[in-house]
């Protein structure tokens, strides 16, 4: 009897052997981390070019590499926790858009591939943008830098606006040269600037209202991952009080925003997709310098103007990249 339950369990054995050797030798698939200050569905446009930008280097999710999406949910306060997180992991790359600052806190050793509209050595990302030091390199939109194209687009569309708003969360690495930036700009053409600060939506609420006390207001939003998180918002309080308003994503305009100009933010996620690649594959961050926008996209939402009672000049909408009807 002890002789038929060796031989049973000997020969359950064998033939288990054979499986348990197989699952050892299936490799394990890389795992990418993406962080994201947004909603998953806010984000879902921005991560299938990202994908895109993933796949043109062999990389397909779910057959040969992992992706861990963390979503702070307009909630930026979450994002040293969620990245924290996906250190913990152990994930190969952290793909961090707009949220940069609390990936390279959490660690110096997984490369990171960002996404900003800063200017990344200004903001403390790198100290080179031809060859990143330290683990991190990506892509800007630039959007800060654009403040006074911005400015000028405004004025086109709303040039009896003597008194300009600027939005800005303050606690943003690049809200002072904003400031600075938009300063100038205006006082070179003979504006008021006012600046505001709002890092919570009830200080947005409060900042709308005191913007449409001014005479003739028109406004400037800043970069901030803060408000990337919340067009909807931004856009229903610029309506609310109509203050002519502009953007420097497409989004915003999409969702009833007078006018947006900036670098089109569907290719910086790509072009983190292709670096993200080149990382896992081995690459360094030295090894892929920052890149740079070479489009900037001119939307404008005539349905909104209509609504504001401006009249876009016919000049203005042939220079648009898009019109919203």
């Amino acid at each position: 009897m002890r002789r038929r339950k060796f031989i049973a369990a000997f020969g359950g054995a064998a033939l288990a052997a054979p499986f348990a050797a197989r699952a050892q030798q299936r490799p394990t698939l890389p795992v990418i981390g993406f962080l994201s200050s947004r909603t998953e569905a806010q984000a879902e446009y921005i991560i299938a070019s990202f994908r895109k930008g993933l796949q043109e280097t062999g990389y397909v999710e779910g057959r040969n590499i992992v992706i861990e999406f963390r979503f702070a949910n307009g909630r930026n306060d979450r994002l040293p926790e969620l990245a924290d997180d996906l250190v913990r992991r152990g994930v190969a790359v952290i793909v961090a858009g707009g949220t940069s600052g609390p990936a390279k806190k959490a660690t110096t050793t997984i490369p990171i591939v960002f996404t900003t509209g800063s200017d990344p050595i200004e903001v403390g990302l790198v100290t080179s943008v031809n060859r990143p030091d330290g683990n991190a390199t990506g892509a800007t939109f630039y959007s800060a830098a654009l403040l006074g194209k911005q400015l000028e687009l405004l004025r086109e569309l709303v040039p009896h606006s003597a008194e300009i708003g600027l939005l800005v969360n303050p606690t943003a690495p690049s809200a002072e040269s904003e400031i600075r930036d938009a300063t100038t700009a205006t006082r070179a053409v003979g504006l008021r600037l006012h600046v505001f600060k709002a890092s919570t939506e009830p200080e947005l609420a409060t900042t709308f209202a005191k913007i449409a006390l001014l005479s003739n207001p028109a406004m400037l939003v800043g970069v901030d991952p803060f408000f990337d998180s919340r067009p909807d918002q931004l856009v229903a309080l610029a309506a609310k009080h109509r203050v002519p308003t502009v953007y420097n994503l497409r989004e915003f305009a999409v969702a009833g925003g007078l006018i947006s100009y900036g670098a089109s933010i569907v290719d910086a996620y790509r072009q983190a997709g292709l670096y993200a690649g080149r990382l896992v594959k081995g690459a360094k961050p030295a090894d892929l310098p920052v890149q740079f926008p070479t489009k900037f996209e001119l939307v404008i939402n005539v349905r909104t103007a209509r609504t504001l009672g401006i009249a876009a000049a016919p000049t203005l909408l042939a220079r648009a990249d898009e019109i919203i009807e």
